[in-house]
């Protein structure tokens, strides 16, 4: 026998990297990385439906249709940890570009990870959401948390860092394919060039600096991104599209991951918008910083009808 389908529209949204520092290879073939995330509100669309049921059936849809699409290996995975039977429909609309840098695919599948348990009844706590995030991607854990954030390791290692006021910002993610497999691999000779404690220190200073700065000199609204010289080597135009960002007005232009998008910060968002059209042949997106409690507001919201309390990450009401 079945019940009524319960059902739940959702965003997963994207983020953008304000500081990247690459340490070197790990032994697990991973490299070692200090990045600061940042969430932002260019978001795909992820809407749910769950009948409970005998028996289970999984059925993703998603435009554009997306080869080993992780939402379908995040849904398998919370059937299987939870142990759920039931007729599980996903649809995904994708608006962050893929292959970017923005991390869409990876906030795709922790979108599944915090909604799926919810329509299903189960209740699984923080820690069980994270191991199986990590199992999906080195940036997914992070779409658990939100705002700004601190990661180490490969990156799923998170602390979270104070928010600041919102920012706005110009993202341009121009119809180019940068490898990260590429984009590592190219890191080689560099990587050598710094002594780890070095690029640490570095890193370190930055993140401190941007808490509790003073008004009167404020710290760069960015770090660095090592990947910069080596994807600019390979392509160019995208040194020449943060020069033109920097033209437009930001005051603070830094490319996300290992590319291909470029963001810039803006005082306000008419400028970002201004600049935006100066942009003509390229996808330009106008977006807010989002703050974790803004992203966690919005997740209590999109889930209303199913959640109980206010506890993170959002719980069943349909849990016995």
């Amino acid at each position: 026998m079945s019940g009524s389908p319960r059902r739940a529209h959702v965003r997963a949204l994207a983020k953008v990297n304000l500081s990247l520092k690459v340490l070197g290879r790990r032994a697990d073939g991973f490299h070692e990385l200090r990045t600061v995330f940042q969430t932002i509100s260019l978001a795909d669309a992820l809407e749910f439906e769950f009948t409970p049921g005998r028996r289970s059936s999984l059925t993703v849809r998603s435009r554009p249709e997306i080869p080993d699409n992780l939402v379908e290996r995040a849904a398998r995975l919370v059937l299987e940890a939870t142990r759920t039977t039931g007729c599980v429909e996903i649809r995904l609309a994708k608006r962050i570009p893929m292959g970017a840098g923005l991390g869409g695919g990876s906030s795709d599948a922790a979108a599944v990870l915090l909604a799926l348990p919810v329509l299903a009844g189960k209740r699984l706590g923080l820690e069980q959401l994270i191991e199986t995030a990590a199992v999906l991607g080195s940036d997914v854990p992070y779409f658990l948390l939100g705002g700004r954030a601190l990661g180490l390791g490969r990156g799923a290692e998170l602390y979270p860092l104070p928010d600041e006021s919102p920012a706005q910002a110009l993202v341009v993610a121009p119809d180019v394919h940068v490898s990260t497999a590429g984009a590592y691999g190219s890191l080689g000779g560099e990587l050598t060039s710094e002594a780890p404690q070095n690029i640490i220190n570095s890193f370190q200073s930055w993140v401190w600096g941007q808490t509790g700065r003073a008004a009167e000199r404020p710290a760069p609204a960015v770090g660095q991104n090592d990947f910069e010289a080596a994807v600019f080597a390979s392509h160019p135009q995208l040194k020449s599209l943060k020069r033109q960002l920097e033209t437009q007005g930001a005051r603070s232009v830094l490319l996300s991951g290992s590319g291909s998008a470029l963001f810039g910060i803006f005082p306000h968002r008419a400028e970002a918008e201004r600049a935006g059209r100066s942009f003509r042949n390229e996808r330009v997106f106008a977006v807010s910083f989002v703050s974790r409690a803004r992203y966690r507001s919005l997740w209590r919201r999109w889930l209303e009808p199913h959640i109980a309390g206010r506890r993170w990450p959002p719980q069943s009401r349909y849990a016995q």
